[in-house]
């Protein structure tokens, strides 16, 4: 699994101009599914997700975790995280999971970090034409793919 997380003041998902999911003051996660993806790589993301310190403490610094701000969560399927680009202009995207294997794995970390986070927790629909807008607080954007932690 591979996730791009951004820290943000707010977010929201939209499908064809309808407001599905949106949040302020946390973490909105781009999640991709492999083909080999297993629980244990959820596992991983999710903690090392939720306990990542990257919110500000009293003093500016960068020593807090989702869990001790409070933070809510946003997350989106996103495939194209596992685009290739090394041959031509057009990316592949044959290394991500089948669309059917992907919807599966996505709603079962989703449902893991339901029972893991105590917070607010909204997501996209998966598969669909979505805009996402945000508000990237810092910017702060952090990578971590679970095959190589």
């Amino acid at each position: 699994m591979k996730a791009i997380i951004q820290r943000v003041s707010k977010a929201a998902v939209s499908i064809q101009g309808e407001t599905v999911g949106n949040i302020h003051h946390g973490l909105l996660i781009l999640l991709g599914i492999g083909p080999d993806d297993e629980r244990q790589d959820g596992e991983y993301l999710i903690q090392k997700i939720t306990q990542m310190r990257i919110f500000s403490d009293e003093n500016g610094k960068m020593n807090r975790s989702a869990l001790d701000v409070q933070g809510e969560i946003l997350v989106v399927s996103q495939f194209t995280l596992f685009a290739d680009t090394k041959k031509g202009n057009r990316p592949s995207f044959i290394k991500g999971a089948a669309p059917d294997i992907a919807r599966e794995k996505y709603l079962e970390w989703v449902e893991m970090l339901r029972e893991q986070y105590p917070h607010k927790i909204a997501t996209g629909e998966f598969g669909a034409d979505m805009q996402v807008s945000l508000i990237n607080d810092g910017p702060v954007t952090i990578s971590i793919d679970s095959k190589n932690p």
